[in-house]
């Protein structure tokens, strides 16, 4: 690994430790306290925006352990996202529970929910992998629009209401804003940890080779339903924060493009990294709202029977077209891009010691 002049290991502590220079942990501090005073210059329309990206990043996370680190391929995560934000709304509306004793049970349902879909992975793999994954989209989607009205209900959809905490009322953005980039910050921390672990190395040894990894004594298939639940963990805990956002749950929330646009975001950012996952739902979600403020201008050159469809048309063409673009000239990603930047500076000024 490229490091700064003179920085170098003497104990096995600085060579697991994630930031290792002054310099590092004052842009980290410094990064924490701007996201912590955020609210006191931020307009509400910034702090929806990074509420959703708190939510989406901690989604793309658990996507990006099942799927960029233990190499399962999974197109129905949006299906687990429904799970967690159901289990938070029923057990909010119908049994009447705290929203922060809901939101680890919401980690566990689209857990184990998603460990019932992860035993294909024994048996296949890729492609086949992935239609059972999506197989999962229409299966819980269909579920909660069919089962069980009395809770789920379907057709009016389930109220849910912002969480209290020591007298301070999170139905305001700038206090809800603190419970999703706590959150947030907590499970990004938790997962560059987990892959760093012998947990992650066993996944990563599976993603590569499993044929190699199985001779050398890791349990395939216990490893593969370790990556859905965590992975699925990671949605339900994206799903509790989500029904609370919108305080309503209803199953047209969750369709298969929200699932497509997290692997997206992985292919953008940088699949098997967890700084990768971080840029590429930055950068998505900032594309997404240039679409919202370029869409009507561009609706006001067409005839207004087809300036409505300018937008939801534009947000296809644009995301598709970043993607593709990302595939062809950087498949590794903005991490990537982000590694030669840090080490051309490092190096600076010997051009081509990177």
């Amino acid at each position: 690994m490229d490091r700064p002049a003179g920085v170098f290991d003497v104990r096995y502590e600085q060579d697991m430790a994630v930031v290792r220079t002054g310099p590092q942990w004052g842009v980290l501090i410094g990064f924490l306290i701007l996201l912590a005073v955020l609210p006191l210059f931020a307009g509400s329309y910034f702090l929806g925006f990074m509420i959703l990206t708190g939510i989406a990043l901690i989604a793309v996370l658990g996507l990006n352990i099942l799927t960029g680190y233990a190499g399962q391929i999974s197109i129905g995560h949006q299906a687990f996202v429904a799970v967690g934000a159901y289990t938070t709304a029923v057990l909010m509306d119908s049994f009447h529970w705290n929203f922060w004793a809901t939101v680890p049970l919401a980690g566990i349902a689209a857990a184990a929910v998603g460990v019932l879909f992860g035993l294909p992975s024994f048996r296949l793999k890729m492609l086949y992998l992935a239609m059972s994954t999506l197989a999962a989209q229409f299966i819980i989607i269909a579920f909660f629009n069919h089962a069980f009205p009395d809770y789920f209900h379907a057709v009016s959809g389930i109220r849910v209401n912002r969480p209290e905490l020591a007298g301070i009322d999170f139905r305001n953005n700038e206090a809800f804003y603190y419970v999703v980039i706590v959150i947030a910050v907590l499970m990004t921390f938790f997962s560059k940890n987990l892959v760093r672990s012998r947990l992650g190395r066993a996944f990563v040894a599976t993603r590569d080779n499993d044929l190699a990894s199985e001779v050398i004594g890791i349990n395939i298939a216990r490893y593969k339903l370790y990556a859905f639940a965590i992975g699925c963990f990671y949605a339900g805990i994206a799903g509790a924060l989500h029904a609370t956002y919108y305080r309503s749950v209803n199953p047209m929330q969750f369709h298969l493009d929200a699932s497509i646009w997290y692997l997206g975001c992985l292919i953008v950012g940088g699949m098997g990294t967890t700084v990768g996952a971080v840029f590429g739902v930055l950068f998505l979600r900032s594309i997404k709202e240039l679409v919202v403020f370029v869409s009507p201008v561009l609706g006001g050159m067409v005839s207004p029977i087809n300036a409505p469809k300018i937008g939801p048309a534009l947000g296809i063409i644009s995301w598709a077209l970043v993607v593709i673009l990302f595939l062809i000239f950087e498949p590794r990603g903005l991490a990537h891009t982000w590694d030669v930047l840090k080490s051309r500076f490092r190096h600076w000024p010997f051009k081509y010691a990177f």
